[in-house]
């Protein structure tokens, strides 16, 4: 049921995000959604590092069903940074360095797909592998464009 719950809310978000840039009226709008996509798949993404980590038993289920919230909210935060949308977490460098935000934004979705595809598998030593070079990339973005 939990899972089902993260999926629906994953839906209503995804049919909302196709014109997000177009429904903020303020830059905290703006914010508040890169915010909450972030969080979500924050969460789901610290489940799969927990099991990829041994902190928690490794249950091919909800992996899979982690893995993929992580792959389709990683979609999602990006229109939320804005011209106009600086603040929260983020360092002005985003809207600085463009490029580099947007490269880096765009390997971490290629890597939450290769999470995804591991987690299908059923098989923890093919999580633990795309684990890693998945958190590298949401590191390396971080770093360069997120405050602590």
């Amino acid at each position: 049921m939990k899972a089902f719950s993260t999926l629906a809310l994953a839906a209503v978000i995804a049919t909302v995000a196709l014109p997000a840039s177009a429904q903020f009226s303020k830059p905290e709008d703006a914010i508040k959604y890169r915010q909450s996509a972030l969080s979500v798949m924050g969460t789901h993404f610290g489940r799969l590092g927990a099991m990829a980590n041994g902190k928690i038993p490794f249950d091919a289920k909800s992996a899979q069903e982690s893995a993929e919230i992580v792959a389709f909210m990683a979609k999602l935060p990006w229109s939320g940074f804005g011209t106009g949308t600086d603040g929260g977490k983020a360092k002005p460098e985003i809207w600085k360095e463009q490029a580099k935000f947007h490269d880096l934004s765009g390997k971490m979705e290629a890597e939450t797909v290769k999470l995804n595809a591991a987690a299908k598998t059923g098989n923890l030593d093919n999580l633990k592998a795309a684990f890693g070079p998945a958190a590298n990339s949401c590191k390396s973005c971080h770093d360069s464009f997120r405050n602590k």
